[in-house]
């Protein structure tokens, strides 16, 4: 997977969404077709994130190890992501992520 450095033809919402104390950071853009996504950056922690609807996480910048949620409730084995890789979560779920040194910058695709 090629890494996404430019996003042309978006609306930004200008006030940033502010997670865990400012250890994530991120804006929301949405396509002229109604599609939306979320552009923005973790600083080194170790955060638990909630989905509602299915999301992919395509790395910028940076690494980070993630621990998926299963449909059973338990979590997952850490699995390893860095720049040009992605991962799936599943709606309604949730995922643990871990930062370290770097911090790790993402788009975040909806549904």
């Amino acid at each position: 997977m090629s890494i996404t450095a430019k996003i042309d033809g978006v609306a930004v919402t200008t006030q940033a969404n502010v997670y865990f104390d400012g250890k994530c950071v991120s804006h929301g853009i949405q396509f002229a077709d109604g599609t939306k996504k979320s552009v923005g950056v973790i600083l080194p922690a170790a955060l638990t994130f909630n989905t509602g609807a299915p999301e992919i996480m395509e790395g910028v910048a940076g690494q980070c190890r993630v621990r998926l949620k299963g449909s059973d409730g338990k979590s997952g084995e850490w699995q390893t992501y860095g720049a040009g890789e992605s991962f799936n979560v599943p709606g309604n779920s949730s995922f643990d992520i871990e930062v370290a040194g770097e911090p790790y910058h993402y788009i975040c695709h909806f549904g």
